[in-house]
């Protein structure tokens, strides 16, 4: 990329190695796992690191973990505290239960439950204050101003960038022929920390990073030459939807990344549904974003072994089952379909008679004969299909249309 953004904060490898000393029996050196698919769509092979297989289910606990072990002795007497919707709040807690160190933890008042009470199990006391992040972090900043606790930013610190750096010293270790490794950016913790370390050691490796286009604050950072803010985020991939980047991230990424590619919602639920089918892996929709942008250009990165950092995989089960449909949506396999038909006895049989011919599987059917658009002699169906894919959602189309149906959306 090579905006040379200066000066760059003083992250450097020995920087990186220490924090790997540091995490040496405290966090795992998670797995590298080939996909066989995925290789074959980009034409070279592809790796995932599966971070999301982490302790507290993120690479989080890293960082979190530097940051507080750094910590001077009346610091940690004086207890910590942190502002997440999830897995930096459990990366802290655990960090901080590991070091006999008093955590609180400040999350939104809508944070899901499962994450909250995981956050508790690991040792933090949670309190539930905001409706945002931001006025949880507000929240959070007011605390450790009242009360001395050290607070303990998700991203902009160098303690918190060396320890995340380690995932890119295991990807060097575990695929040492690798040429292009993906990462998803929020506040660009992560992406800085393998920076540092991958190029130190391979300047020849390209380290692309991954944003939701609808929260991608780094691109027009990066154009200007400093951190701006984005009004209102918004993107199901709740990990990576930062509104400003960190200022300490943000120099190291000016100055070593290669580059910063942006990802739709439709291939970030799409690469979601790809790994809990393909690989067999839960991963929140931040951990997907470096698969889907593997899905969405894989042309762009035929040119030798990708790694594809998989960041985690805290996903809320209610949220899971939401992106699944969507996921599905948008790969061609979840049809709905507006129709009228006749207001006749058997008339809604007939209609599933048709699409029994064409193998689609009736998921849900909503029958309305009472609304005021409709004429006297008709009813509007709504019907959720599963399909085989799109090819299969255009032959039911057409089938429908054959018929003699009316699709009206």
């Amino acid at each position: 990329m090579n905006y040379r953004v200066q000066p760059v904060p003083q992250v450097i490898l020995d920087d990186v190695r220490g924090a790997q000393k540091m995490l040496s029996g405290v966090s795992r050196v998670t797995a590298m796992e080939g996909s066989r698919h995925l290789s074959s769509l980009v034409g070279a092979p592809v790796h995932l690191k599966c971070e999301n297989l982490q302790r507290t289910g993120s690479f989080k606990l890293r960082g979190a973990y530097v940051r507080i072990a750094g910590l001077r002795p009346e610091q940690r007497a004086a207890g910590v505290v942190a502002a997440s919707a999830g897995n930096h709040a459990q990366g802290v807690a655990l960090a901080s239960s590991l070091l006999g160190v008093r955590s609180t933890v400040f999350m939104p008042v809508g944070a899901p439950l499962p994450k909250v009470a995981a956050t508790r199990e690991y040792g933090a006391e949670v309190r539930l204050e905001g409706q945002v992040v931001d006025e949880t972090l507000a929240a959070a900043q007011e605390y450790a101003d009242r009360t001395g606790a050290v607070f303990i930013h998700p991203f902009d610190h160098r303690d918190i960038i060396a320890g995340q750096g380690t995932v890119g010293l295991e990807i060097l270790e575990q695929c040492p022929e690798v040429r292009t490794i993906l990462v998803g950016v929020g506040g660009g913790g992560l992406a800085a920390g393998i920076a540092v370390a991958v190029k130190a050691l391979r300047p020849d490796v390209k380290v692309i990073g991954v944003q939701a286009a609808g929260a991608a604050a780094y691109p027009p950072s990066l154009q200007v030459g400093h951190p701006v803010s984005i009004d209102r985020p918004v993107t199901m991939a709740d990990g990576i939807k930062v509104g400003r980047p960190g200022d300490v991230p943000f120099a190291i990424i000016g100055e070593l990344l290669d580059d910063v590619r942006t990802v739709s919602e439709d291939a970030l639920s799409s690469a979601l549904l790809l790994c809990l089918e393909r690989a067999k892996l839960v991963v929140e929709p931040a951990g997907c974003a470096p698969v889907a942008a593997l899905l969405s250009e894989p042309e762009r990165y035929a040119g030798g072994p990708v790694v594809a950092v998989l960041s985690g995989g805290n996903v809320d089960p209610l949220l899971l089952q939401r992106i699944l449909r969507h996921g599905m949506a948008a790969a061609g396999r979840y049809l709905s379909l507006r129709l009228r038909v006749a207001d006749a006895p058997g008339a809604l049989a007939g209609l599933l008679g048709v699409l029994s011919t064409v193998d689609a599987n009736v998921l849900d059917v909503s029958h309305v004969r009472t609304d005021p658009r409709l004429g006297l002699t008709e009813v509007e169906v709504e019907l959720h299909l599963e399909t085989k894919g799109p090819e299969h959602c255009k032959e039911v189309a057409r089938t429908l249309h054959g018929a003699g149906y009316r699709v009206m959306g």
